[in-house]
């Protein structure tokens, strides 16, 4: 039952910004503006990196991102996997992923694996992923055979 709610919450969420023009600004900073049309763009294509990581519903991933449109596409990215996002400089236990960038990584505890996202090899394999919509299947984690 916990789950079917975080899933009608999450398709609820999503509906109500599919709503919203794209071209709107969705989060702005001094030197960058980000449209609601690239923030979907960008959090499709870091929700798949994070599954490859092993984010799935029911997952906590810490977040420890500043810049304001890093950390929007961030915690638009864990809420597309269906994992929920918990603040990185509070690492509770539970918790196997983290995102950050390399100005936080050195005062983050180590007991997380942590993607940095301003990292050149998680900046190769984000910017060349899809940026479709994820779906359900794409959160189910595939069972390889023995």
């Amino acid at each position: 039952m916990y789950a079917t709610a975080a899933t009608e919450t999450r398709t609820n969420a999503f509906a109500l910004v599919e709503t919203i023009d794209p071209a709107a600004v969705a989060v702005s900073s001094a030197d960058c503006d980000l449209t609601y049309g690239e923030l979907d763009a960008w959090s499709n294509r870091l929700a798949r990196v994070l599954v490859e990581l092993g984010a799935r519903p029911g997952t906590r991933i810490a977040v420890a991102v500043d810049p304001a449109i890093e950390a929007a596409v961030t915690r638009m990215a864990v809420a597309k996997t269906g994992a929920t996002a918990v603040d990185g400089d509070l690492v509770p236990f539970g918790i196997d992923i983290g995102v950050t960038t390399k100005a936080r990584r050195a005062v983050l505890s180590d007991s997380v694996d942590w993607l940095v996202l301003d990292d050149r090899s998680t900046l190769v394999r984000y910017m060349t992923g899809s940026d479709a919509p994820l779906t359900d299947a794409d959160r189910v984690p595939v069972l390889q055979a023995s």
